[in-house]
């Protein structure tokens, strides 16, 4: 056991003690122990004068290797969960924010290149247990979803899951099986993905299998110029678990572009889904989405493809069938859900 480091925190005007920490500690146990004090969850926490020459140092680094004098502060930027929620509480008729960036020409690259992040997927495939499901069925491409606001909302209330659900869940869950076998990936916890899963009726659903969850332990933390430390889920994870999935046939939705910014190529940044009880009615989003995994079903290699033209492949497709028709004689007038 290394020797106590006494150290504390500076956040919001008032200073903290931090205690039972020691120099073999590491920098995530010093994001647990400063959470303890001030409720900043870690993934929230940015620590201002944190350094190893110059640069901010890996979660798994060890308090010793960062000559830390006794009685240091560390000075800590970072908001409370209510204090955020709060913040997204605004009148109906004010513009929406929506927590994303656009990801900046070349900085994919950057990230998918450097060596850290990479030893950081390979911790993660020797280390994260995944708990099966169903199992992969062969020549199936792979479909990754992410739960809140991509297939629930789940900040506003309601007396049952499925008024929270978004429209067309089920419907297309059960297509998009067809063609691909299908994960669920929350940056939330095991225990919150099951029980949301068994709320909304996709765990025991009969028109499709999941193949298996993955929680905010199967993430990574990134550092970008432009951003800072972001949590992201980088596919690798499971390329590396499951060698019939490859960047030419994965596929990922999640309504935070920021998400996938490890594997660009492969996501598809959804709208998403907010204020359930007034977009219901006009929220068609997944009946869409579903003809565009249909579309693309055969595509040999995902890499010739750009997510981000979705919708337009979707309506080229229509006005195509709708052409065939009319040369058919059919009267079809390509009218239907969109």
């Amino acid at each position: 056991m290394g020797a106590e480091l006494k150290l504390g925190v500076k956040w919001n005007g008032k200073e903290f003690e931090l205690d039972n920490l020691s120099e073999n500690d590491t920098v995530i146990m010093l994001k647990d122990a400063i959470y303890k004090q001030t409720g900043v969850r870690p993934e929230r926490q940015k620590l201002l004068n944190l350094k190893l020459k110059g640069k901010i140092p890996e979660d798994d680094m060890q308090l010793s290797s960062l000559s830390l004098r006794p009685g240091f502060k560390v000075m800590m930027m970072g908001s409370l969960e209510e204090d955020i929620a709060d913040a997204n509480k605004r009148p109906e008729d004010l513009p929406e924010i929506i927590d994303d960036f656009d990801i900046e020409d070349g900085e994919e690259v950057a990230l998918e290149c450097k060596d850290v992040y990479l030893a950081k997927i390979d911790k993660r495939i020797r280390d994260y247990n995944i708990k099966m499901l169903s199992q992969p069925r062969p020549g199936k491409k792979l479909l990754v979803l992410d739960i809140d606001y991509t297939l629930f909302d789940h900040r506003s209330t309601a007396q049952t899951g499925a008024e929270l659900m978004r429209p067309y869940l089920h419907e297309f869950l059960a297509s998009a099986y067809k063609d691909y076998d299908i994960v669920i990936w929350s940056a939330t916890s095991m225990k919150w993905i099951e029980e949301k899963m068994k709320l909304l009726g996709v765990s025991s659903h009969q028109g499709y299998r999941i193949l298996f969850y993955l929680d905010c332990l199967a993430m990574i933390s990134v550092h970008t110029p432009k951003y800072g430390v972001v949590q992201v889920k980088p596919l690798g994870v499971i390329w590396g678990k499951f060698s019939q999935y490859t960047p030419a046939n994965t596929i990922m939705f999640d309504d935070i572009r920021r998400n996938f910014l490890m594997n660009p190529n492969n996501g598809l940044r959804i709208s998403a889904f907010r204020h359930a009880h007034t977009n219901r009615a006009t929220d068609r989003e997944l009946l869409r989405l579903a003809k565009y995994l249909k579309v693309i079903a055969n595509v040999d290699d995902f890499g010739t493809l750009n997510h981000r033209h979705w919708e337009q492949v979707v309506k080229e497709r229509k006005e195509r069938k709708r052409q065939h028709q009319q040369r058919d004689g059919t009267g079809g007038d390509g009218a239907g859900t969109t």
